[in-house]
């Protein structure tokens, strides 16, 4: 049995918003033998370390490092309703491997759905300056005992695609662990996992699946432990079409972490078909959200041309989901970049309290016919 046909999204959790106490509730209500308490986040929330297998496989990941990026979260919930329905493949898994999975590592952002925690600080670039309690709790965790793979997981924007066709619903990248980008007999051990999901989803979602920049950041997460010899693999979930609730995403980000786990219990720390992971494509930024197209504005002289949207992700007080505000990011000639909605203009009416539309502001004009 292929785990996509037994994958089931779990019921308490539709939204792509996660509550931080609605999560400890459910934690503590349905696994309170596995998880553990690793430390309070800067507004004194809880930090949860659900720790499940027996195996001699140990591997550490983390989710909403970053508040603003639920899926990995969702992705853990999912794969754990999935594989209640298929008890089998769950211990052969988890007898095989014991995994240390940190929810929410960023509970504060996480609750008012923010990149940052509460004391503005970018948990993925506090590695050195452990500003942050949390990137401490992180690597004490990882200092705690020799873990065998990490998985530092992550949402990518809706700018990103495989071929400037296609969203980049699932990227991945083997860190670098030196501005050289030197490929490390670590770096293959996290190419030979990222190779074997590959393998798996590419016929899934053909031509969805990229290659993060290998670019190494001095500063951030990933780089840092593989550099330190820990083998760190690095999810981000992406764009999926006509899909902003990122419900399409969560499902393959479910089978693709099953898949990474799975191919850590076969290969062992080895390396076998690392080569493929050279084979997928990198990441092109290539969209915004919205195109218009051949917009004429309510000039004196002659003016026509492209403004460019994209939406930005914002939890409004009293609503149970984010919000998605669309902001102008560009106006003039934008033809080197296309929109996952492209609006032709020709021959309409372009409604604006101002002549211009503003730069990095609310959009506030209609297209009218």
């Amino acid at each position: 049995m292929n785990f996509e046909q037994i994958y089931s999204p779990n019921p308490n959790f539709s939204n792509r918003y996660i509550s931080p106490e609605k999560l400890f509730s459910y934690l503590q209500t349905n696994f309170s033998d596995y998880i553990q308490e690793i430390g309070k986040s800067f507004l004194d929330k809880p930090i949860y370390k659900l720790s499940i297998g027996s195996g001699n496989i140990n591997v550490l990941a983390w989710s909403q490092m970053h508040g603003n990026e639920s899926n990995a979260t969702h992705a853990m919930l999912d794969l754990l309703t999935s594989l209640d329905k298929a008890p089998e493949m769950r211990d052969d898994m988890f007898t095989k491997i014991k995994l240390d999975f940190i929810f929410m590592l960023n509970p504060d952002g996480s609750e008012k759905w923010t990149r940052l925690n509460a004391a503005d600080i970018d948990l993925n670039r506090d590695f050195h300056n452990e500003s942050s309690k949390e990137i401490r709790f992180l690597k004490n965790l990882a200092a705690s005992k020799k873990y065998d793979y990490a998985l530092n997981l992550h949402e990518q924007r809706t700018i990103f695609t495989t071929d400037g066709i296609h969203p980049a619903t699932l990227s991945f990248l083997a860190p670098s662990e030196n501005v050289e980008r030197t490929i490390t007999e670590n770096r293959k051990k996290c190419m030979a996992v990222i190779a074997d999901v590959y393998n798996h989803l590419k016929e899934l979602i053909p031509n969805q699946i990229g290659r993060y920049s290998d670019e190494f950041y001095p500063t951030s997460t990933g780089d840092n432990f593989i550099k330190a010899g820990m083998p760190t693999i690095l999810f981000e979930g992406g764009h999926f079409l006509n899909d902003y609730a990122r419900t399409g995403t969560r499902k393959y980000y479910t089978i693709a972490l099953y898949y990474a786990l799975r191919a850590m219990t076969e290969l062992n720390s080895g390396i076998t078909g690392w080569e493929i992971y050279q084979e997928i494509p990198e990441n092109q930024e290539t969209h915004y959200d919205i195109v218009y197209r051949n917009v004429k504005l309510n000039t004196d002289h002659h003016c026509i041309l492209d403004i460019a949207v994209q939406y930005r992700e914002i939890k409004e007080e009293g609503k149970e989901e984010i919000s998605f505000i669309p902001f102008v990011m560009e106006v003039g000639d934008v033809k080197k970049r296309k929109g996952w909605l492209e609006i032709d203009c020709t021959g309409k009416k372009f409604v604006c309290p101002t002549k211009y539309p503003k730069l990095d502001a609310v959009v506030d004009f209609k297209i009218e016919d």
